[in-house]
């Protein structure tokens, strides 16, 4: 493989803002008796027979280790004072948009990643002003006077740490990592932090003894590739605080998917459907928090002989819901031919992705 070289392209000015637990923050701000309490966005599992999942909840019901794409039956066990809300995404999305606004008064160069945050390239800007930091501060600003919600920013040279910087204090933060603090600032982070490293990658990482970016950067670049692929060939370059991807203001999804390699083969169909399930649940989550919904389900299958089925299936009306999802991808794995070896993959895609607000199919 041939091996490019470093270069690090410091000239932009880039920012990303990321809401505070945006839909558990507007239901907040327009019901201020929640204000202090629990909220947990997501279906009510003492309505629903236990079934249901998390959208997102407020930083009051993190605290009890509640998270997004969590099933809602465990989000109540874990915290019994929850206050569910459906959620009212028509107006989430309304907000969202007003949000976007905000960040155009600056600068066209806007990359929406979901409703509630965005990457914004101010190299150069309408309002003609020089700082990055200036700018990130006068949006946060404008959010809170005009829309009483809060939001976190992160300035620097390119959107990886420009991403972390917002991560890195919230809510209501600001964070900003200069090309001379690079260094200093990835070598104490945990590599669990670092964007794009998932669970499975961070599992391979730490066999390989790197438990932070100063472990990182001590593994050569070839043994990075060699084992994680093209993944290999970034990671040793986000070490260094190299990631030349240009903000895209019109970048659009195609699909949505979800899907895990397992260790330990998959065999009993209970433990599949089990799984299935919990890839939907982040499927759904992620439909919802994009705004968006599919009509295409895929359903991806690889065996213990690493041979792949990948069958789909085309609803007549696009949806996000997780229930019907579930049932439509339970109904492929059904109909697949018997096959005795075990399954080290399964993976969830939702395709023919539209914006949200069409009227969904009831399979039911």
């Amino acid at each position: 493989m041939l091996i490019f070289p470093l270069i690090n392209d410091t000239s932009r000015k880039i920012i990303h803002i990321d809401m505070d637990a945006f839909f558990a923050a507007v239901e907040e701000r327009d019901n201020p008796n929640l204000i202090g309490q629990p909220v947990i966005i997501g279906a009510d599992p003492r309505k629903t027979g236990g079934r249901g999942v998390v959208s997102t909840c407020n930083y009051k019901a993190r605290e009890f280790g509640v998270h997004s794409a969590m099933n809602s039956k465990e989000a109540l066990e874990r915290c019994p004072a929850a206050i569910f809300i459906s959620g009212n995404y028509q107006k989430y999305r309304t907000i969202g948009n007003q949000i976007r606004e905000i960040f155009k008064r600056y600068t066209d160069l806007v990359e929406p990643m979901s409703i509630d945050e965005a990457y914004l390239d101010v190299t150069e800007n309408k309002q003609e002003i020089k700082s990055a930091v200036k700018i990130a501060k006068m949006i946060q600003y404008d959010i809170w006077h005009e829309l009483q919600l809060t939001c976190s920013a992160g300035v620097s040279y390119n959107k990886f740490l420009a991403k972390l910087a917002s991560d890195f204090d919230k809510p209501n933060g600001f964070t900003l990592i200069l090309p001379e603090q690079v260094e200093a600032f990835l070598s104490e982070l945990p590599i669990e932090k670092f964007h794009g490293v998932g669970k499975r990658s961070v599992k391979r990482l730490h066999e390989l003894g790197v438990y932070t970016g100063a472990d990182l950067l001590e593994v050569p670049e070839m043994k990075l590739i060699d084992i994680f692929g093209r993944f290999g060939y970034d990671l040793y370059r986000k070490a260094r605080g190299i990631s030349n991807s240009p903000v895209k203001p019109n970048r659009e999804r195609k699909s949505i998917g979800s899907e895990r390699t397992y260790g330990k083969l998959l065999a009993a169909g209970a433990d599949i459907k089990a799984e299935i399930s919990k890839n939907v649940r982040r499927v759904a989550d992620s439909l919802q928090r994009h705004q968006k919904k599919g009509k295409i389900i895929v359903l991806k299958v690889r065996y213990s002989d690493f041979s792949t089925l990948t069958k789909r299936h085309s609803l007549e009306v696009a949806t996000q819901n997780a229930e019907l999802i579930e049932k439509e991808a339970y109904a492929i794995y059904d109909g697949l031919d018997e096959n005795a070896s075990g399954i080290r993959l399964l993976g969830v895609t939702v395709s023919g992705l539209e914006d949200e607000g069409a009227k969904e199919i009831n399979l039911c």
